[in-house]
């Protein structure tokens, strides 16, 4: 099945997610008052998940990312990877695809991201980690929200003591995380919005976790109290010097891109297409 193009990759998804639409809505209406977040296992047939983990790029091939924030291995110039990977993650951005989404989490302006802006793989190997944060809140002009993040996983036999799970922290990263496991060809869609707490826990194992990455944004933000902020992170609860040192890091970048509407880095994460 590698062969297949993003329009026929769209259409096995739009198929999965329409067969068990219904009980997906009531995941997400169930945990809209906290973050908003479903899952899909099985999202693709068997074998085309496991040629996205054959085809992943390895991590020297990546953009290593490593601070007091995050330690993960990032990519959004598809053109450099193999063709598959690519395929799959237009797949989610098309428009049946997105209607769909949009229609079970009630979000009636919805717009995938043709540049991926933040998004893209990413892999994350042993001791990589990403420390609870808030994601930031608008696309790289600073003109639509960001309203949901889609995570799809594709390594195969990733059992929970490997560590490198979605945590999702709904009473905000002073109290106790849910975990959300990294589990092979799943897809998880979560809100991103100004409570959104979430994280990744460290990888302990000497394999690498992948995930093909979407974000999708709106005309509007999904809560009343959203306002523009960057990319804020914490440290766990027990963290109390490393939750200064961050909230510091946040309050500088932040005074940055009050003076810097759209930030000063000369290489955004983006894909930037020849």
């Amino acid at each position: 099945m590698t062969g297949l193009t993003s329009k026929e990759i769209s259409n096995l998804i739009v198929d999965k997610i329409d067969s068990v639409k219904e009980a997906l809505k009531v995941a997400y209406s169930a945990s809209k008052n906290q973050i908003g977040c479903f899952y899909i296992d099985d999202l693709l047939p068997e074998d085309l998940a496991q040629a996205c983990f054959d085809a992943f790029p390895d991590k020297t091939e990546m953009r290593i990312l490593k601070s007091i924030r995050e330690y993960k291995c990032v990519s959004a110039q598809m053109d450099k990877h193999n063709k598959l990977l690519e395929e799959v993650i237009y797949a989610f951005q098309d428009e049946k695809v997105v209607n769909l989404i949009g229609d079970i989490c009630g979000i009636k302006s919805l717009y995938a991201d043709e540049s991926l802006y933040a998004g893209g793989l990413s892999l994350m190997a042993q001791h990589n980690f990403l420390n609870p944060h808030l994601d930031n809140s608008h696309d790289a002009e600073r003109e639509r929200w960001r309203v949901l993040n889609l995570l799809y996983y594709v390594t195969p036999n990733w059992e929970i003591e490997n560590g490198g799970h979605l945590e999702l922290w709904p009473n905000g990263p002073k109290k106790k995380p849910v975990l959300v496991e990294s589990k092979f060809n799943r897809l998880v869609v979560m809100a991103t919005h100004d409570t959104s707490w979430h994280s990744v826990n460290k990888v302990t194992v000497d394999r690498s976790r992948c995930c093909i990455s979407n974000y999708y944004f709106s005309d509007e933000a999904l809560k009343e109290t959203d306002k523009f902020h960057i990319t804020k992170f914490r440290g766990r609860p027990e963290d109390t010097f490393k939750n200064i040192i961050l909230d510091l890091d946040a309050n500088l970048r932040m005074m940055i891109r009050k003076i810097f509407k759209k930030g000063i880095r000369k290489n955004p994460h983006i894909y930037k297409k020849k």
